[in-house]
């Protein structure tokens, strides 16, 4: 069997393995895709035993098949975070003015906690310098924590090797990533822990807590509703829809109005007359106003039968997007009402000053006739809406690769930070979410079916984890486990991991009061951890409150991760 065939067969058994173990749960806790992980150290110790799969050589360089599995990791990846990120992209920054520094500082303080763990253990004789940083480094699950950590330890070596002759005890890279490896897949565990002893403490009910999500995203106010309203009030008889409280404002919609036994979709000028019944749509204290004019009624205005109709139509087409639904003027072209707006997953009354972005719904109440004129002038493709564009996806994550390799100069650091191959991917994601589309004059579209940003975010998490896993298994893991210092390790860095992680989100929730579906996210963020994101978003049927979490702190979190790692290593190098 070649080795891309055999590495194939091993990813493959792995992540059925893992996925299979994630579906197990008990009383509604289960590992989740963290199941992957686990599975793949399996496989991965099992292939090194029995069928000679190595990933380094003796001298600790990556073999063919290392760099074949770690491609395919990284390239797992960047598409998970590239994903996740055109997924939040559209609601990144109004969550950012909202809640975004509370959660960046509990984020920071998280990180604060563990670099005076992971020191004390040092400056306390408990562990050497470079198993401290490798412990550090997968206690937080951040591969460019371990990277930037075991460069700075190798530049110490060479400088005590060039000036002195000998390298002191505690400065062996190779200690680093062998650290890495014993806290990795505990430190996942410690996270998952957290997240859900914060479930089981304060018995949050998850779909309580998405409903509360929504409710914060929309500013508060309750969905749209309707009522059907006769028209009884004298005032009103004679004077237009237009004069309508709340419909003067364009707080409040009349899509249909029945007069006698014929339904109408009326425009603001049509005149009232009294027996009127129409159907009012809007917020609830909004209808209220709407109401002085007569009398709800618990008759239907339904369209069946009365030559109108009521259809979703969605916005495709370039010449319409950015302009906004006053300057389409459809009531006047098309001789239809807009009763709602849809966007992500959201209701919004059809503002005339609304803008128009690809993949907007509107309900438009009207004759056949009038509806497909309609859909001539938005578009209405289902074809372009569930269609995946490539183009722009490749533009996007090439161009975040870019971003995620500029160096970032610190004076007194001896390696530049970078973004790497996970935040900048990330971070131009979110970017192209939010203005792609205007930035492209509407060339290109930025935006991604819903079951594709399922499937894409899905297989990048499921490669990554299970490759780490592989990695580790075939590294080792189970003999340094056994028969080393790997135990100790692992050990230590779980109270690295869980002990800031604990304190900082069981206050967060108890009196910050972040939603716990953020909090998730947030907490996942902090460690920079696409597993726990990846448990996060499983558990609500709509994983953008866990998201956002996550995407608001991950890349300052990002930052401080890869800078931590440098200033511990300072600080204990002075002691050296």
């Amino acid at each position: 069997m070649s080795s891309i065939a055999f590495l194939t067969l091993a990813i493959s058994l792995g992540a059925v393995l893992g996925i299979s173990l994630g579906q197990i749960r008990y009383r509604g806790v289960g590992l989740g895709i963290g199941g992957v992980l686990f599975a793949g150290i399996l496989v991965g110790h099992l292939a090194h035993q029995y069928c000679g799969l190595d990933i380094h050589d003796e001298s600790g360089v990556l073999t063919p098949s290392g760099h074949i599995l770690h491609y395919v990791q990284e390239f797992g990846l960047i598409l998970f975070v590239y994903v996740i990120g055109i997924q939040v992209g559209p609601s990144f920054f109004s969550s950012l003015r909202g809640q975004g520094a509370k959660l960046i500082g509990l984020a920071v303080l998280i990180i604060l906690g563990g670099c005076g763990i992971a020191l004390a253990l040092y400056f306390a004789g408990i562990v050497p310098l470079d198993a401290m940083i490798g412990m550090y480094s997968g206690a937080i699950t951040n591969t460019p924590a371990l990277g930037a950590g075991t460069a700075m330890i190798q530049e110490l070596a060479a400088a005590f090797a060039r000036d002195t002759g000998a390298v002191p005890e505690g400065l062996n890279p190779s200690v680093v990533p062998s650290a890495y490896a014993m806290a990795y897949p505990f430190a996942v565990c410690s996270l998952l822990i957290v997240i859900v002893m914060i479930r089981i403490v304060f018995r949050v009910d998850i779909d309580t807590a998405g409903e509360e999500y929504a409710l914060a995203k929309s500013g508060g106010k309750p969905a749209l509703t309707s009522v059907n309203i006769v028209l009884k009030d004298s005032n009103y008889i004679g004077k237009t829809i237009g004069d309508i409280p709340g419909v003067e404002r364009g707080v409040v919609v009349c899509s249909r109005l029945k007069r006698g036994d014929k339904l109408h979709a009326p425009d603001h000028h049509v005149v009232l007359m009294e027996g009127d019944m129409l159907h009012m749509v809007g917020m609830p204290e909004h209808l209220k106003e709407a109401m002085v004019i007569g009398e709800p009624t618990r008759d239907v205005l339904t369209t069946h039968g009365s030559g109108l109709q009521v259809r979703h139509v969605i916005l495709t087409k370039n010449a319409v997007l950015n302009r906004t639904l006053g300057e389409l003027s459809l009531d006047e072209r098309c001789g239809v009402v807009v009763s709602r707006v849809f966007r992500s997953g959201f209701q919004f009354m059809p503002d005339p000053h609304l803008k128009l972005r690809f993949g907007d719904e509107l309900n438009v109440v009207g004759s056949e006739e009038n509806l497909h004129k309609v859909a001539e002038v938005v578009g209405d493709s289902k074809a372009a809406i569930n269609k995946v564009a490539m183009l722009p996806m490749f533009i996007g994550i090439g161009l975040g690769i870019l971003l995620g390799s500029i160096p970032i100069s610190i004076p007194g650091v001896p390696a530049p930070l970078k973004l790497g191959i996970a935040g900048g991917p990330l971070i131009m994601a979110i970017f192209l979410a939010r203005f792609g589309d205007a930035w492209s004059f509407n060339v290109l579209h930025w935006r991604m079916p819903v079951a594709a940003l399922a499937a894409f975010r899905e297989i990048g998490i499921s490669l990554f984890l299970t490759i780490v896993g592989i990695s580790a298994g075939a590294s080792g893991f189970w003999e340094t486990l056994t028969e080393g210092p790997g135990l100790m390790w692992m050990g230590w860095a779980t109270l690295i991991s869980f002990i800031p992680l604990c304190v900082v989100g069981l206050l967060a929730y108890k009196f910050a009061k972040i939603n716990y579906l953020v909090l998730s996210g947030m907490l996942a963020g902090s460690y920079t951890d696409p597993p726990a994101l990846a448990y996060a978003n499983g558990m609500y049927k709509d994983p953008e409150a866990s998201a956002i979490g996550y995407a608001t702190v991950y890349p300052f979190v990002m930052f401080l991760r890869i800078l931590s790692p440098q200033i511990m290593i300072i600080i204990a190098a002075a002691a050296l």
